[in-house]
């Protein structure tokens, strides 16, 4: 990467800066027309960021004179006057607000519904609020009444749960008292001799009524349109993937240009934060004004996980997600511990805890566990969690990361007291409940993290750019869909009811879009950038602002500032290592197969004895369903062998009952539908297969071990008969498609499972077969021809094999298809980057 020049006037080329100084130069006009002293007169502005850009340039505009207060509506309100909500106050706190409209909610008879409504009722009642709290005190309930003519009346119909959301969210907001009340009281306006008014890209209905308010004293500034627009680069890009990296190399390439700090415009976070960590690789310091979701941060994360790990119907993945976080549990019992359980897939905690009842680290765990069990108030909730955290060495922690004070404060964590006083926060909580309340708040919340001193990128919305003075400015996701040319307006309000509730119309939104765009436009180097298809591969067409400018011949075809690179060519050889030193035995059927089908799939995971973490948290599926099969039979054979005069049927159901402890009944339904033609084939089927054969059922789940010579075998027989002539009958159980069970008999195939077995019983001439139990075919016995002849070519097949890795022959990847496709040592062989002919 090019060297980084640091240029820190840069941006003095920027036409902001004298649209800046013609309206401070007018503003400095005005108050000497109207008398009005700078230290009694405040200069509004639509954001807070360019407070300090303001009173920089009016210092150095008028440095011998008094400046005017440089203010936005909510620093102005802050400054005159103290505010706290009352208890029933619109306070837009997100986790306040919950509580309050869990309680209106209550009071208007829909309780029930009050744990799903209460979000959409802030989000309602906060749009409102733009507007209520825009009006003096005393207009507000007349506002409210001539609104509430707009919405659907009370009834019983399919929208009265809408009518009756938005008659409490427009109460709600129209009772309200706000911090800003104050800037309409007449000691303000007393200490006021003028206010000058710098509006933003969209009318501020507070901002507007305050103009009215104070008439004889308010002024309309502008900052001047620019008269055209700066060098302006179209990028046309393949991806997301494509479309972030161009983005970081446009910033990469202003900033060797010295044009700092470069503007980074968020209009899909997902996409910004994708820039961001690219740009971040590069050691670009970075000013976020946008920033991110506070759930998304490591902090939430870690009381999140706390409160799922709680849920009594916690899953394994949950609980041991909270472990994994916590400092003070001791990591080897706890890798011994997961390992543990995911061999045997124990997906529920319950089922931990009742195969392992004398586990520290599982006591220890469902102590914390009950803690949280019982309903309690929210100050209660918020005082266990705070006591569960420092208790698991997590609290101090929290409290000395930003994300993790911004968490504290968003939650309240700090001040359990205020808690306390607030009569929404009074009724009792479930766990359920508490959980939902946390995430909704975290969600909410934003986090900015700290600004660096110096920084060379800002990101920000493109509502911000007016009066920002950059040199240069990289928009991405300049799509159809992240970048419209009237975005979509908020809430569920019909065009009627927003123009009658005064609320912000598609139209307003347009206007306020198109002046962004020729804000940013207006910038002297500009980089816009699209992709053309989404993440599904479908095509996206670029804004219809771009479109437009590109109709209008202006713009050019951005050149791509990603340099080539060079690489030196380095291929990759397939491995070829050898077992000889590596146990080879005991074998088992599953373990020769893995010979057969890729000798270092057999190195890897049979000799080394690698193996990949199995899932915890999946859907029932076909294995879960041989699994439940296998041991259903099992278990009902074992009952069956004790009581031969039992009912079957009765029998086999009590069987298949017990089987199913630990899955989930919904998951497993598909299967249970299918249960009851499977137990009366397989009744069929066994009343025959006893009548023609005379078989005894002897034993399931058999563990058998046999020495052959210098060869160890293994394994575990599903099941074992006893024919009359005394030759035992192996059965393995098979719950797949009957097509590939006849597949695996076919000559050729080199089906090695049966004649395995049969070297496993060590008789003479053993019979064996599969037994496919499909859930939708009738139950079938397969048996192969042959089997005493196949089981000597196996025996001998396997001494040759051995004795080949014995004399070090190299056990290469040589896998095709299917057994590479599900292969856990795909990634070790480093097949994907080896081509067929072995070089890289």
């Amino acid at each position: 990467m090019a060297a980084i020049a640091h240029n820190d006037d840069s941006a003095s080329a920027s036409p902001a800066l004298e649209q800046w100084r013609a309206l401070l130069a007018e503003a400095g006009h005005h108050l000497r027309k109207l008398a009005a002293h700078p230290a009694r007169s405040v200069l509004l502005l639509p954001y807070a960021q360019l407070i300090p850009l303001a009173a920089r340039l009016w210092a150095t505009q008028f440095p011998d004179g008094f400046a005017p207060r440089f203010e936005t509506t909510h620093t102005w309100a802050a400054r005159v006057g103290l505010f706290a909500p009352g208890p029933t106050d619109l306070s837009f706190d997100h986790g306040r607000d919950l509580l309050t409209a869990a309680s209106l909610l209550q009071a208007a008879g829909l309780g029930a519904q009050r744990e799903h409504l209460a979000g959409p009722l802030v989000e309602q009642a906060a749009q409102l609020a733009q507007i209520a709290a825009s009006l003096p005190t005393a207009l507000r309930t007349d506002w409210a009444e001539q609104a509430r003519a707009a919405l659907p009346p009370p009834g019983d119909g399919p929208m009265a749960l809408e009518a009756a959301l938005g008659r409490i969210a427009l109460a709600w907001a129209g009772h309200s008292d706000y911090a800003t009340d104050v800037l309409f009281e007449p000691h303000i306006g007393a200490a006021l001799d003028a206010m000058l008014v710098v509006p933003g890209l969209q009318p501020d209905p507070l901002v507007v009524h305050l103009a009215e308010h104070y008439a004889e004293k308010a002024v309309l500034l502008s900052l001047p349109a620019a008269a055209s627009i700066g060098d302006v680069s179209l990028h046309e890009c393949a991806d997301a993937a494509d479309e972030a990296e161009r983005a970081a190399a446009c910033v990469l390439a202003h900033l060797a240009q010295g044009r700092v700090p470069v503007a980074l415009v968020a209009g899909d976070r997902a996409l910004t934060r994708r820039v961001s960590a690219l740009l971040s690789t590069h050691g670009v310091r970075l000013r976020d004004e946008t920033g991110w979701k506070l759930s998304t941060t490591h902090a939430a994360a870690q009381i999140m996980t706390l409160l799922r790990a709680a849920a009594r119907h916690a899953a394994t993945d949950a609980v041991l997600d909270w472990l994994k976080r916590v400092p003070t549990v001791d990591a080897s019992a706890l890798r011994g511990l997961e390992k543990n359980l995911r061999r045997h897939v124990i997906r529920g905690w319950a089922e931990t805890v009742a195969r392992n009842p004398g586990h520290p680290l599982v006591a220890r765990t469902q102590a914390l566990r009950a803690a949280l069990h019982e309903p309690r108030p929210l100050a209660d909730w918020l005082s266990t969690v705070r006591e569960a955290l420092a208790d698991n060495g997590l609290w101090q922690p929290l409290q000395i990361d930003a994300a993790g004070a911004a968490v504290i404060d968003a939650l309240g964590l700090a001040g359990i007291a205020d808690w306390k006083s607030f009569p929404p926060a009074q009724p009792r909580m479930s766990l359920r409940a508490f959980t939902r309340w946390v995430g909704d708040t975290l969600e909410a919340a934003s986090f900015r993290p700290p600004h660096p001193l110096a920084e060379q990128v800002v990101v920000l919305p493109i509502s911000q750019l007016l009066g920002r003075p950059f040199v240069a400015l990289v928009l991405p996701g300049a799509d159809e869909q992240r970048l419209p040319a009237a975005p979509e307006p908020p809430g569920p309000w019909t065009a009627a009811q927003r123009q009658t509730l005064h609320l912000a119309e598609r139209e307003q939104l347009h206007a306020a879009q198109a002046a962004a765009w020729r804000v940013t436009l207006a910038v002297p180097h500009t980089d816009v950038l699209w992709r053309i298809s989404d993440d599904n591969g479908e095509p996206l067409l670029p804004s219809p602002l771009v479109q437009a400018l590109q109709l209008a011949g202006q713009g050019r075809t951005g050149i791509d500032p990603r340099a080539d690179r060079i690489l030196t060519a380095r291929p990759v050889l397939p491995p070829a290592p050898s077992g000889a030193g590596l146990p080879t035995q005991p074998l088992s059927a599953s373990a020769y197969d893995m010979l057969r089908a890729c000798p270092y799939r057999f190195f890897a995971l049979h000799q080394l004895g690698l193996s990949e973490d199995g899932e915890l948290d999946l859907d029932v599926d076909k294995r879960d369903f041989g699994n439940w099969v296998h041991e259903t039979l099992q278990r009902f054979h074992r009952a069956l062998q004790a009581d031969a005069r039992a009912d079957r049927a009765a029998l086999l159901d009590s069987a298949a009952q017990e089987a199913r402890h630990g899955l989930p009944s919904g998951e497993f339904l598909p299967f249970a539908v299918a249960w009851p033609r499977l137990r009366d084939g397989y009744l069929n089927w066994l009343a025959g297969y006893e009548a023609a054969t005379g078989a005894v059922f002897e034993q399931a789940e058999q563990a058998v071990r046999r020495a052959l010579g210098d060869i160890a075998l293994k394994g575990v027989l599903d099941r074992v008969d006893r024919l009359p002539d005394g030759v035992p009958m192996v059965i393995d159980y098979k719950t797949e498609n009957p097509a590939r069970t006849k597949e695996r008999l076919k000559a050729g195939s080199e089906d090695t499972q049966l004649p395995f077995y049969a070297l496993l019983t060590g008789h003479d001439a053993p019979r064996a077969a599969y037994l496919n139990l499909s859930e939708r075919d009738p139950v079938s016995l397969h048996e192969p021809q042959d089997l005493t002849h196949l089981a000597a070519a196996l025996h001998d097949g396997i001494a040759d094999d051995l004795a080949r890795i014995a004399k070090g022959h190299p056990l290469r990847p040589l896998g095709e298809g299917s057994v590479c496709g599900w292969c856990a040592a795909r990634g070790v062989c480093r097949k994907d980057f080896v081509q067929a002919d072995g070089q890289g």
